[in-house]
């Protein structure tokens, strides 16, 4: 038998390495793809200051930046740089970009269940809101969009929030973190939560109550993306869910 022979050795499997990144390594890469989402939007803001000669300062930056159609532009331009480190990282995995964030296209029974799904839930904040005497929508966001629309920045804001923002927050949180803690110890329970989480923090303008409205839809995209193994089924519905409140406050304001 070769196995025995000393002429002729057995053959010794290298394992693969892994094509995921695991919690640890998962976590730094996300780190780095919210500076890059965050250095892309703050750099619309810079380039605005600067083409227009104003003093690079925090109070030229904070001027400019509340502008809707500055705004709008620095929303748009963090897509760009998230998609780029993300591309990276999975790029260095020697992976399937397509495969890795489940750009996979869902099925109509999935899309119509998630819908369903995100309409309850933001009916159950809404009544809850209007029981506690709040506001659906955050105030200075409803001062936004006013001033968008009365600016002629409507539809800017409104590709702003329902194109570019939801792809890259979900390439970010349902598509990168959730791919790896998934793979890693916390399994998809706490690979939904966690990246539910780290959603959330990046909505930190709002207060509490907001805060936990988006945490709880967090966890039913994270949970759909589990369902139906598709990012693209959680960027529809995070479309939806920004179409219907940018075009309700809008309406509402006027």
């Amino acid at each position: 038998m070769d196995s025995l022979n000393p002429d002729h050795p057995p053959l010794t499997m290298t394992p693969a390495t892994p094509r995921v990144w695991m919690f640890w390594s998962t976590a730094l890469w996300g780190l780095l793809i919210f500076l890059a989402m965050f250095v892309g939007q703050i750099g619309a803001i810079v380039l605005l200051v600067a083409q227009r000669g104003l003093p690079m300062d925090l109070a030229s930056l904070q001027v400019v930046g509340h502008e809707p159609q500055a705004l709008a532009l620095s929303v748009a331009m963090g897509l760009p740089a998230t998609l780029a480190v993300v591309w990276l990282a999975i790029r260095i995995k020697k992976a399937s970009f397509v495969n890795y964030l489940a750009l996979h296209w869902p099925s109509w029974k999935h899309l119509l269940f998630g819908a369903v799904g995100l309409v309850l839930i933001v009916l159950a904040w809404e009544t809850m809101s209007r029981a506690l005497g709040r506001e659906a929508t955050p105030g200075f966001m409803t001062d936004l969009l006013k001033s968008g629309r009365d600016k002629g920045a409507a539809m800017v804001l409104l590709f702003a929030f329902t194109v570019a923002a939801p792809m890259s927050e979900e390439v970010l949180a349902r598509g990168f973190l959730y791919r790896g803690w998934s793979a890693s110890f916390l399994r998809v329970p706490g690979a939904i939560i966690l990246s539910s989480l780290v959603w959330t923090i990046v909505h930190l303008q709002y207060d509490m109550y907001f805060l936990a409205e988006v945490f709880t839809i967090g966890l039913w995209f994270g949970y759909m993306r589990y369902r139906a193994n598709s990012l693209w089924l959680t960027v529809v519905l995070h479309a939806l869910n920004n179409l219907t409140a940018v075009v309700l406050t809008m309406w509402l304001a006027s």
